[in-house]
């Protein structure tokens, strides 16, 4: 059973979220005008994913509210109206699974929450256009093997399956994936798991956009 919560200071898009969940088959453990409000509600309980408008009306950053979702136990997927770039920016760099736009169809909606529960990335025109049109978006400059070992990691394989498909000890693959993971902290997108992987990769036009299995064991 999927749960959800809802971050949004227009009461109506809380309750057409509440709505369209519930014709879905999800749970709303939570509803709020502030993230302040909320994480109450989920004191001991967090919701899978939280539906976060972008811009709340008390002010807060979408950088701390996306991370204080997280550190409670929430995958985060911004609602938000798509032509405000350096704000999806912020989200996407604090860790933010993904961008709705606001006019979307219902459905899309549900199934990019559907998604992204199921530990799916989400990759669409608003994640892509925001980092395509914000410079300071920093890129990790990585080497084509460290580029190589990121794709095949990233797209499912362990890493000694890796290592064998390059024709590279299993250790050397290690660093050249430590490497990967150091680069990427370093410009402030830090990748400590193979979802996080996944997500830099897909952003930085390594893989195309893409959902799978990302549950292997980092140390394989």
């Amino acid at each position: 059973m999927v749960t959800v919560a809802i971050v949004d200071d227009h009461e109506s898009v809380r309750l057409g979220l509440r709505a369209a969940c519930g014709d879905a088959g999800f749970t709303v453990t939570g509803e709020a005008a502030t993230v302040d409000e909320l994480l109450p509600q989920l004191a001991g309980a967090p919701a899978d994913m939280v539906v976060l408008d972008l811009s709340l009306g008390d002010g807060s950053s979408v950088t701390d509210n996306v991370r204080r979702l997280q550190d409670a136990g929430s995958a985060v997927l911004v609602h938000s109206i798509a032509d405000r770039v350096q704000a999806v920016r912020e989200a996407l760099a604090a860790g933010a699974a993904g961008v709705i736009p606001k006019s979307a169809p219902t459905g899309t909606v549900i199934d990019a929450i559907r998604t992204v529960a199921e530990g799916g990335v989400l990759n669409n025109l608003e994640w892509a256009s925001a980092i395509d049109a914000d410079n300071d978006f920093a890129r990790a400059k990585l080497g084509q093997r460290e580029r190589d070992v990121l794709h095949l990691y990233a797209s499912g394989l362990p890493l000694k399956a890796v290592a064998s498909e390059l024709g590279i000890a299993h250790s050397t693959a290690r660093e050249y994936l430590d490497r990967v993971r150091v680069k990427y902290v370093e410009i402030g997108r830090p990748a400590p798991t193979k979802v996080d992987l996944l997500r830099r990769a897909v952003e930085d036009g390594i893989l195309p956009g893409l959902a799978t299995d990302t549950t292997g064991d980092d140390r394989r």
